[in-house]
């Protein structure tokens, strides 16, 4: 772990899973995906944050993404110092001269992680974090106007911030023909945003089995 996740509002996490299970998640979502083209050329809605459509996911609708979530909870907890809940997680396949303009979260993301997974042509593609602290916020902005820095990762690193209150993104154009990135994000069991827990859906019933 490289800086004060506290103090700066973000901290570098290298080797946070190991270059192999980085692959084997994508080879999986591949093979779930199928050998055609993913057709976004089709897709005519998409964040404001993009200047073009990505390929994302949401990990309530594919679960090997939502374990993710929830097994690095305990870690995350630890690093923070915090008794954390997951919220949710996505994925997002950014294209090749990609950019995520900057932004803050919403309240969801309390505490995030963004854990770099692939890029095509082994460049890596550095997330800007400001170091200003502040309210949240909808403000999308094309560059910076403020203090930042630019946190190279490698594939099984991961950045993690404080989403809701530093704002962040990638305005240097994506270095490769593509790059997969996973997001994932918690909030404090016992702190303002507590009802985002779960992404807002309510903590997950109680379950029981009979048994014949």
């Amino acid at each position: 772990m490289t800086g004060d996740y506290h103090d700066a509002g973000y901290a570098l996490l290298e080797g946070l899973i190991p270059a192999e299970v980085a692959d084997g998640f994508m080879y999986a979502l591949k093979q779930d995906v199928g050998p055609q083209p993913i057709a976004l050329s089709r897709v005519d809605q998409y964040p404001n944050l993009l200047n073009r459509p990505a390929f994302e996911a949401y990990g309530f609708h594919y679960k090997p993404m939502l374990f993710f979530l929830w097994g690095l909870t305990p870690i995350v907890s630890e690093i923070v110092g915090r008794d954390l809940l997951p919220t949710y997680d996505y994925l997002r396949v950014y294209r090749g001269g990609d950019v995520c303009k900057v932004h803050c979260d919403r309240l969801s993301c309390e505490h995030s992680l963004s854990l770099t997974l692939a890029y095509s042509d082994g460049h890596a593609w550095p997330l800007e974090i400001g170091h200003q602290n502040q309210a949240p916020s909808s403000r999308v902005e094309e560059g910076w106007d403020e203090a930042h820095s630019a946190v190279p990762m490698q594939v099984g690193d991961a950045v993690l911030y404080q989403g809701v209150h530093h704002r962040h993104g990638r305005t240097m154009p994506n270095p490769n023909r593509w790059s997969a990135h996973l997001f994932l994000h918690w909030v404090d069991r016992e702190g303002p945003y507590r009802d985002q827990a779960f992404d807002g859906k309510g903590d997950p019933p109680k379950v029981d089995f009979s048994f014949a």
